[in-house]
């Protein structure tokens, strides 16, 4: 027997307005899969990862984790079961050390509840977090404000701040955006680590080199509507997938 999946969504459409942003979508994720999430601009990719993660809500459709319909759930609910995500917009509390931001997620109900009402040091577990992400250590950058961080470390601030929330469901939206073919390089064996640690993972990406190398699934989206979704290398053979993001552009 197959395993039932862990997040499964059925018929999910959003319409604003007149706008159909997201055409009748169906798939399924298994515990432990990367799914990577591709298309080109204004495809659907990011209001697909709002409505599964309540910050949109759904004209019609049904999303269901873990076997519970979760179908627009507000967005600290979805956390408390265990999914998480990264914004393409990095949103820090600008004015807080970076290690002060990892406060937020550490004293939240999903993690004391994990923790048992336990929290120990959180200032350590802070630092521990971003040590983790590729915080030097022995640095000052993870005492410094988030404003005074590079384009690199506010990224990975960012995917250690949804680490911290110990998701079993981790989604990333354009994790690599604007990173360096070096700063991409490191941060993908992190996430190794992370499926190593059973995390179960969608990216959404437009770094296609670096994400088929580590995903297990690839689903395009054009339009709103799903148009392919299997391994990355059937994927890109598929005639409209070439038509509709690559054009002649070789991978």
């Amino acid at each position: 027997m197959s395993p039932s999946p862990l997040l499964k969504v059925s018929s999910l459409s959003k319409k604003f307005g007149g706008v159909l942003a997201v055409n009748s979508v169906d798939f399924e994720l298994t515990e432990g899969e990367l799914l990577g999430l591709i298309g080109p601009n204004g495809s659907g990719k990011t209001t697909v990862v709002n409505l599964l993660t309540g910050f949109v809500k759904p004209t019609t459709g049904e999303v269901c984790y873990k076997g519970r319909d979760i179908t627009g759930w507000p967005p600290y609910k979805i956390v408390r079961l265990g999914i998480a995500r990264t914004f393409q917009m990095v949103r820090p509390f600008y004015q807080l050390p970076a290690f002060k931001n990892m406060i937020i997620p550490l004293y939240s109900p999903r993690v004391k509840g994990l923790a048992g009402g336990r929290y120990g040091d959180r200032n350590a577990v802070a630092l521990d977090l971003l040590e983790e992400v590729g915080f030097e250590r022995d640095s000052f950058v993870a005492y410094k404000v988030a404003s005074a961080l590079p384009q690199g470390y506010l990224k990975r601030l960012e995917l250690a701040k949804a680490i911290a929330l110990q998701p079993d469901l981790l989604i990333l939206d354009e994790l690599f955006s604007g990173l360096s073919l070096a700063e991409v390089a490191s941060i993908v064996p992190i996430i190794e680590k992370l499926r190593m640690q059973g995390k179960t993972i969608i990216m959404i990406e437009h770094r296609l080199k670096e994400l088929f190398r580590i995903a297990d699934r690839v689903m395009v989206l054009n339009y709103g509507g799903k148009i392919a979704d299997g391994k990355p290398s059937e994927v890109m053979e598929s005639g409209e997938v070439k038509k509709a993001y690559l054009g002649t552009e070789a991978v």
